[in-house]
């Protein structure tokens, strides 16, 4: 076999096809990066937190407030505590993360943190000693505020005890 007999083809692909082939992988991957991108350009604003509670009013002077459902965990150093007095117009408040408040026992208003992680959630509990502070005659109201996204979590009535 000779050199002659070796045929050489020197041709490429044409010219129309190799530009549509380009303008297919440019279409393609700034598509991807589109895509990719996307998640990182649209903000996701967070929903308001929402909560419901249970009242108990115990024979020995206390109320329990329970949380019995809370969409999120919330920071109590953001949450503000007020019981008002219907009656009179009294108000006691303060923060749930206040030394006098979070986890203490023997105080007016107490907060017990149940899993113990420094957060509010489900199964949490408010401790209010009614009969010291006078709330036991069913005309005070417990609100509990987010400071941080200005929503009120629950607004409800201390039921009257019955000794």
């Amino acid at each position: 076999m000779g050199r002659d007999s070796l045929i050489e083809d020197q041709r490429a692909v044409s010219p129309v096809i190799a530009t549509v082939l380009l303008l297919a992988i440019t279409v393609m991957l700034s598509s991807m990066v589109f895509v990719m991108m996307q998640g990182a350009l649209t903000s996701v604003e967070k929903s308001s937190p929402e909560a419901s509670v249970s009242v108990r009013g115990l024979s020995n002077g206390f109320h329990v407030v329970r949380l019995t459902s809370l969409d999120q965990a919330l920071d109590p150093s953001q949450l503000e505590y007020q019981l008002t007095s219907s009656g009179d117009g009294t108000k006691i408040s303060g923060l749930l993360s206040d030394s006098d408040v979070y986890g203490v026992i023997g105080s007016n208003v107490s907060f017990h943190d149940r899993d113990a992680g420094y957060s509010v959630t489900k199964g949490d509990y408010f401790v209010i000693d009614s009969n010291s502070i006078g709330s036991d005659n069913g005309e005070w109201k417990l609100k509990l505020i987010d400071l941080s996204s200005s929503t009120l979590l629950f607004d409800t009535q201390l039921i009257e005890i019955q000794y």
